[in-house]
């Protein structure tokens, strides 16, 4: 009786030593996750790779006397023509803003060929130009620089265009988190119909993505693991999303378990007993998935490979002991109404899930073929996914250095209004110098400071920034001026989208190759695998089809970010190979019962499908957050992901995997043990079998 006794309070013990550990955890964190927005970082340089020509050029700049340059472009226009009052007005402004801050050159005024514009190239080297000192100095030039009596005045170029966008990074951080959880609290109250237990989920979700935060920090400062606005918010997306996936399990387990067993304890060590294995092969195959992204050149993408792991297991550590606790001390009312009380048996419903596999089971090569006819036409629209995206074009609204950009483009189509930067060595810069005005495209170029043993050469195109002719002219000057470096706005752009062709080639390989092999050794079968990475990738390519029919003609959009492709590849086949997962382990779970392979598939659908519909409501809802951001970036990575979960969740778990399997039958654990065993196979489908309210 006392060893009974002292057994029963040890257990009692263990949820409150558990809520201490995690208290402990996260004032040891807290110091940390508060700055974390300190260390982000969003200049186009910050995600390129360290060997590109730009990054080069931004590296040199820096040691340059008064340091990296912030290039401007003062933009004044009067739609009826400029007045000698509105040129006298620019000069003055221009020679206000000399006064005020340190620059490079003296700007001189361009006149437009129609007399509406004149546009000053603005090149300041102020000493230690930080992304806030930048930031500052272009508030002080848009201050001096105002429109007044109809004369319009505006700052781009890209300092003026780099302090708006991390303007709209740095705004992200708050709504992103509100919009995010408000989502998962209201699926959690229609999934769970209970007043009360849905805010334990996702207060334990905020826990995690809270010690994501003091994490991701450390990590930058441990290691100088890269943070940008787009990474951290995906972090964010992907504690809450994949946190509340694994909740859900859990929970659903744990009702059942409360049902069958009288403590509340032993209920919930059932509960972690039956669906962790599962819940930590999904996480870890996640977790793997991103971490490859480590083998990108891309800064940005690979400082997300390891932000985003952080995420899943900061989430999968809550998830899987601080949610227990939790609801072991809150015990059976937390459900309540809908309390599973102990011996109680649930209303019965038909079953949605019963229903569609049974009419997969019937035609199961029916079904299969037409759905992988539907993903094959679904994903020819990525044929119609617009160019890449243009700097101009990355904002849903329009900052003003988007304004300024669009007027020079309507003003000066015949020359580029940007300046192309070009790092020779000071000893052979009058050479360069020479070359640079000798080759095709380029307008005029001027030399500029020099120190440390290299010369900056200021060149402007003859043709519009990011168009088709200044890209070969920034070619042209790769090609021709060895030994020096090619940077600037638009050789940014250029860099951007070959490092991610680059890394496509190298990273889709090694996901796909890292996942199936997990899954391999997880399931013991090499066709299974096959099936669910088949099917992913089907899924991810008709997701693009889809953003390719609806980015331009639907949303407006002007471009694709180069990095989409490589992103949604990442992240669509790390989380959809986590739902299915849960789908063959129960199959695998079931077979090992002896259940016939074919009924064994659709058991495992009709008692899966709920939890695996309602997680994928909720992951998919939580990337349909970023389509709310005002990044077109993030905007068209959430569609695709979100899109893409959806697919997944109710076309290609449902139906597709539960067909091939059910065609299969044993064949779908070849060549494991499963698959040699003697089918006692009557060829016979179960009833169609009801579900539990209340259980998803």
């Amino acid at each position: 009786m006392g060893a009974a006794t002292t057994t029963i309070r040890g257990r009692r013990a263990v949820p409150w030593l558990v809520l201490g550990l995690w208290i402990a955890v996260l004032a040891l964190t807290s110091p940390f996750a508060s700055k974390l927005s300190d260390v982000q970082r969003d200049r186009a340089v910050d995600y390129l790779p360290v060997s590109a020509d730009s990054t080069q050029v931004a590296k040199i700049q820096d040691r340059l006397p008064g340091g990296e340059t912030t290039q401007m472009v003062v933009v004044y226009h009067r739609d009826g023509g400029l007045t000698a009052a509105d040129r006298a007005t620019a000069a003055g402004q221009i020679g206000e803003i000399a006064n005020a801050h340190p620059l490079a050159v003296l700007p001189e005024g361009v006149p437009s060929k129609d007399g509406t514009t004149l546009m000053y190239p603005v090149a300041s080297t102020e000493p230690g130009t930080d992304e806030d000192k930048r930031d500052q100095l272009v508030g002080d030039v848009r201050d001096i620089a105002k429109s007044e009596d109809g004369l319009s005045v505006e700052v781009g170029g890209e300092g003026a265009l780099a302090t708006d966008a991390s303007a709209v990074y740095n705004s992200l951080d708050g709504p992103l988190l509100y919009t995010t959880a408000a989502v998962v609290a209201l699926l959690l109250i229609l999934i769970y119909r209970s007043p009360f237990l849905w805010l334990v989920p996702l207060a334990v979700a905020g826990i995690a993505d809270y010690l994501s935060m003091g994490v991701a920090y450390g990590l930058n400062q441990g290691f100088g693991t890269s943070v940008s606005g787009q990474s951290s918010g995906i972090m964010t997306i992907l504690v809450f999303g994949a946190g509340t996936d694994y909740a859900l399990l859990l929970v659903s387990r744990y009702r059942e378990e409360l049902r069958r067993i009288e403590r509340p304890y032993d209920a919930m060590a059932a509960a972690l007993k039956g669906c962790g294995p599962a819940v930590l092969a999904s996480s870890g195959t996640v977790a793997v998935g991103l971490f490859c992204l480590l083998a990108a050149d891309l800064n940005s993408s690979r400082g997300m490979g390891p932000l985003g792991t952080v995420g899943i297991l900061c989430a999968l550590a809550a998830m899987m002991t601080l949610l227990p606790a939790i609801l072991v001390l809150l015990g059976r009312r937390v459900f309540w109404p809908l309390v599973p009380r102990y011996g109680s048996t649930p209303k019965v419903r038909r079953s949605l899930f019963a229903a569609m596999g049974s009419s997969a089971g019937r035609r199961p090569l029916t079904v299969l073929a037409g759905g992988a006819v539907l993903l094959g036409a679904l994903a020819l629209g990525a044929l119609n996914l617009p160019g890449s995206l243009k700097q101009e074009d990355s904002f849903t609204s329009k900052p003003e250095a988007v304004a300024a950009m669009q007027t020079l483009g309507k003003a000066y189509p015949e020359r580029g209004t940007q300046p192309i930067s070009v790092i020779a060595p000071t000893d052979r810069a009058d050479a360069v110098l020479a070359e640079a005005r000798d080759t095709p495209g380029v307008d005029s170029a001027t030399r500029g400071r020099s120190g440390d043993g290299w010369t900056e050469i200021a060149v402007t195109a003859g043709s519009a920034p990011q168009s088709a002719g200044e890209t070969a002219t920034i070619k042209e000057l790769r090609d021709r001026l060895d030994g020096s470096y090619v940077g600037g706005p638009s050789a940014e752009q250029l860099d951007l989208k070959d490092t991610n062709a680059r890394d496509r080639l190298v990273v889709v390989p090694l996901v796909l190759a890292s996942v199936l092999l997990i899954l391999i050794a997880l399931l013991r079968s090499v066709v299974a695998p096959l099936i669910l990475v088949a099917a992913v990738v089907a899924v991810w390519g008709a997701a693009l089809g889809i953003g390719g029919l609806v980015f331009g003609p639907v949303f407006g959009f002007e471009g694709t970010d180069p990095g989409l492709g490589l992103l949604s590849f990442v992240f669509l086949v790390a989380l959809g190979v986590d739902y299915g997962i849960f789908l063959m382990h129960r199959m695998r779970e079931e077979s090992l019962k002896g259940t016939e392979p074919a009924q064994a598939a659709l058991i495992a659908l009709r008692t899966t499908g709920g939890v695996i519909a309602s997680a994928g409501l909720v992951l998919a809802a939580t990337f349909a957050v970023l389509t709310s951001m005002p990044m077109v970036q993030l905007v068209e990575l959430g569609f695709v992901i979100a899109v893409g979960v959806l697919l997944d969740t109710f076309l290609v778990r449902t139906y597709l995997v539960t067909s091939a399997s059910v065609a299969l039958r044993r064949k779908v654990w070849w060549p494991g043990a499963l698959s040699r065993e003697p089918a006692a196979e009557s060829g016979e489908l179960p009833e169609p079998v009801t579900e539990p309210v209340g259980v998803r």
